[in-house]
């Protein structure tokens, strides 16, 4: 019982540390330009090619730009902002954000469930480093936006090729929290006597049973990581679990934008799982 409770306070406690979140409201438009990036007919422009794309395939792609990613990793607050706004149909879940935000120089396509095979991290990171980095890296925005929808229009029609670089390097992105978490285990057996060995054993358990889980609810690898190292640290080292405690999740409320004036659009009901690709300039 004080094993499973491990696993709930670990749980718990990265929830907690996660805290509340507070995203711009979608105001019935496919470009949301919360950092002011965009002129109204450089706005019209970008939805007129959304609008005509999602008319042709029900695809619901939203270019929105951040004022701040308020103090969170690009990918995380990507993930929960697709679900919150539920881009893309909900039968489908065929949904696209571009997500920039200037100010932490940071950029990311995230792709919804329903599109991951025809728009999968290798070819998003290849559009971000090659299509979109090059314009942002000399302040054009617009150009960095607009050449990023086109290349993800193109990649869903099956247009678009990545270079074989990009997809090696998209996998070498996951490679660093699954040795850090291997390091950890495996230092821990090394170091602990004979009689403690016993505790690693069920702890790695707990832990990976935690972390598998934790990616089936969250589908982020560095988040999974983190949770299955918080169980295996409190299950191992033990010690009284209280029955009290704050809890918490992630919370969302909407606040202004400056979107625009165009209506008609809502998102559908799509559902994210933390498919897509990150860059930064």
């Amino acid at each position: 019982m004080k094993l499973f409770k491990s696993i709930i306070l670990g749980m718990l406690c990265v929830s907690a540390l996660l805290g509340a979140i507070t995203f711009p409201s979608l105001n019935h438009a496919r470009i949301v330009d919360e950092a002011g990036l965009f002129s109204q007919a450089q706005k019209a422009t970008l939805e007129n090619t959304l609008s005509a794309h999602e008319s042709a395939t029900t695809n619901q792609i939203v270019v929105v730009t951040l004022a701040s990613l308020q103090g969170y990793d690009i990918a995380d607050f990507g993930y929960q902002l697709g679900r919150a706004w539920g881009i893309g149909t909900k039968e489908r879940n065929n949904g696209v954000l571009l997500i920039i935000a200037p100010n932490e120089r940071k950029v990311r396509i995230e792709v919804g469930y329903g599109l991951e095979g025809a728009l999968p991290d290798a070819i998003a990171h290849s559009i971000i480093q090659n299509t979109i980095l090059p314009a942002f890296k000399a302040k054009n925005y617009f150009e960095g936006a607009s050449k990023g929808v086109n290349a993800i229009i193109s990649a869903i029609k099956g247009e678009y090729k990545a270079d074989k670089s990009a997809h090696k390097s998209a996998q070498q992105s996951f490679v660093v929290p699954i040795l850090f978490f291997l390091f950890f285990i495996f230092n821990a057996f090394f170091h602990s006597r004979q009689t403690e060995q016993k505790k690693v054993v069920p702890s790695l358990f707990l832990g990976l049973v935690a972390g598998v889980l934790s990616w089936f609810i969250f589908a982020l690898l560095s988040f999974s990581v983190f949770i299955a190292f918080v169980v295996f640290v409190l299950t191992y080292f033990g010690g009284s679990l209280g029955s009290g405690g704050t809890t918490s999740s992630w919370g969302s409320s909407s606040g202004s934008s400056s979107s625009g004036g165009f209506g008609g659009f809502s998102g559908g009901g799509g559902s994210f799982g933390g498919g897509g690709a990150s860059g930064s300039w």
